[in-house]
C-alpha cells in the first residue's frame, strides 16, 4: 500500500491546481484508507459519518475532477456503476467474489511484460488496462 502516514492531502490537492476544501480532502483521506475501490455512495456515506456537510451532486464533481486531473482512476466490476481508487496505489488487478461480494488486491508481475509482447506482435501501444478476476473466495467456497 501506498505510503501515506506523513501525507498532506491539501498540499497535494494544491500541485494539482485544485483548492482544498473540507470536502475534497476528506475524501482524499477516505481514498487514502480504504483498501479496495469504492462507489460514490461509499464516499457520501463516510463524509456524513465525520461530519463532512455537502451533498451528493459535489462528491460527483469532486470524484470527476480527482479523475480528470489523474488522482483516481475509475474501475467497472460488471455492477452498474463506477468505483474509484487512488491512481498511486499503483498498478494491480482485483478479485472480486461473486457471492458475496469481497474484494481483494493482486499485484501486478506479468502486465508489463505482456504490453511489450502485444506492442511486438500486434503493433499496439497499449496506455492503460484493466484486468478482474470474478470467483468465489475462500470462504465461499465451503
Amino acid at each position: 500500500m501506498f505510503p501515506f502516514d506523513s501525507h498532506d492531502c491539501s498540499k497535494e490537492l494544491r500541485t494539482y491546481n485544485l483548492k482544498s476544501t473540507p470536502a475534497r480532502v476528506a475524501v482524499m483521506q477516505f481514498l487514502e484508507k480504504t483498501n479496495h475501490p469504492v462507489d460514490v455512495s461509499m464516499i457520501i456515506d463516510y463524509l456524513r459519518q465525520h461530519d463532512v456537510d455537502t451533498d451528493p451532486a459535489t462528491v460527483f464533481r469532486i470524484i470527476n475532477a480527482f479523475t480528470e486531473k489523474g488522482i483516481t482512476r475509475t474501475i467497472q466490476f460488471g455492477e452498474g456503476k463506477a468505483r474509484y481508487e487512488l491512481f498511486a496505489k499503483g498498478d494491480h488487478h482485483h478479485l472480486i467474489c461473486t457471492n458475496c461480494g469481497k474484494i481483494s488486491d493482486i499485484e501486478d508481475k506479468y502486465m508489463e511484460k505482456l504490453e511489450i509482447e502485444i506492442g511486438k506482435t500486434k503493433g499496439f501501444k497499449v496506455k492503460s488496462h484493466s484486468l478482474e478476476f470474478f470467483g468465489l473466495c475462500k470462504n465461499c467456497q465451503n
